[in-house]
């Protein structure tokens, strides 16, 4: 497992810092990765993380790795999202689970949205009053940390 994290994490983000992006469009670059990663809409994360990209000048290739590996998480968010934006709006009708929303996305895409349609919005709102504030305590903690390892690559 540690060679693992090693070859696909440590090593990509020490050649990202060696190929001169700074320690903060790094930390960014991350952070709106896992963010965007983890919107409660499948198959929207890709264009989100290019559109943020985009938008803040960071490393396309990145974010999308970082979108890449948030995948499980999103997967694991998804329904907690969903209820709590179901909680939070007063929706008593939200009871699917995962395996509801896979039976029922196998069924049509569109009976899928007709019917996720409240519940995703409400998921969106959840997701948003949770993601920025831990996306701005993530960056926070991870500028540091990749401002070291920076300054340590430079030294060598």
């Amino acid at each position: 497992m540690k060679a693992f994290l090693n070859k696909r994490i440590v090593q990509p983000i020490l050649l990202l810092l060696k190929q001169g992006l700074t320690p903060e469009k790094l930390a960014l670059t991350i952070t709106m990765g896992i963010a965007l990663g983890t919107i409660p809409v499948l198959g929207a994360t890709s264009i989100a993380c290019a559109a943020a990209a985009a938008a803040f000048g960071l490393n396309q290739a990145a974010i999308q790795g970082v979108n890449y590996f948030a995948y499980p998480l999103q997967l694991t968010l998804l329904i907690p999202f969903l209820k709590l934006g179901a909680f939070l709006f007063g929706d008593t009708s939200f009871h699917l689970g995962l395996s509801d929303i896979t039976n029922l996305i196998q069924t049509g895409i569109f009976i899928t949205i007709k019917t996720l349609w409240t519940a995703t919005w409400h998921g969106l709102i959840a997701w948003g009053l949770v993601a920025f504030p831990t996306a701005a305590l993530v960056y926070f903690l991870l500028r540091p940390v990749l401002k070291l390892a920076a300054a340590k690559q430079n030294s060598i």
